[in-house]
């Protein structure tokens, strides 16, 4: 006896909100490396390579703001507080909280089973995940 099939064809599963949140999770992953990498190549080019140590580049890898060099001795420091890297930082910003906080909800409907309960959690996480990007972008943009 042979075992059947337990998946559906592909002509059969259509696009459904389960498999955007899934395509989101692959594409926003690809996103913050493809934005980590930016920034890292950016500073390079821009004179990092010969004027911050290693921690100081991978920081402004993973955050591009310009307080972030503050314990830096830059050649041109004005160039690192441009409307690019600002819109490089929150593009990074969106993009990672926005992916972490689908993780927590995925993780906390794994583990709550009332349909009260997963609702409860959902709006909290977005409410904690506006916040988050509020904060992160005010300091982005004021700083």
């Amino acid at each position: 006896m042979a075992n059947k099939s337990r998946s559906l064809p592909l002509a059969k599963r259509g696009m459904n909100f389960e498999m955007l949140m899934w395509l989101f999770t692959r594409l926003s992953a690809l996103a913050m490396y493809a934005l980590i990498l930016f920034a890292i190549i950016g500073a390079l080019v821009m004179g990092a390579r010969t004027q911050m140590n290693f921690a100081d580049v991978m920081r402004w890898g993973f955050m591009p703001n310009s307080s972030h060099l503050q314990s830096v001795i830059l050649e041109e420091p004005d160039i690192w507080s441009t409307v690019l890297w600002k819109l490089a930082g929150s593009a990074l910003l969106l993009v990672a909280v926005a992916h972490g906080v689908h993780g927590l909800v995925a993780v906390a409907d794994d583990y709550i089973v009332s349909p009260g309960g997963r609702k409860t959690v959902r709006f909290i996480s977005i409410v904690f995940m506006l916040t988050m990007i509020a904060i992160g972008l005010f300091i982005l943009w004021t700083l």
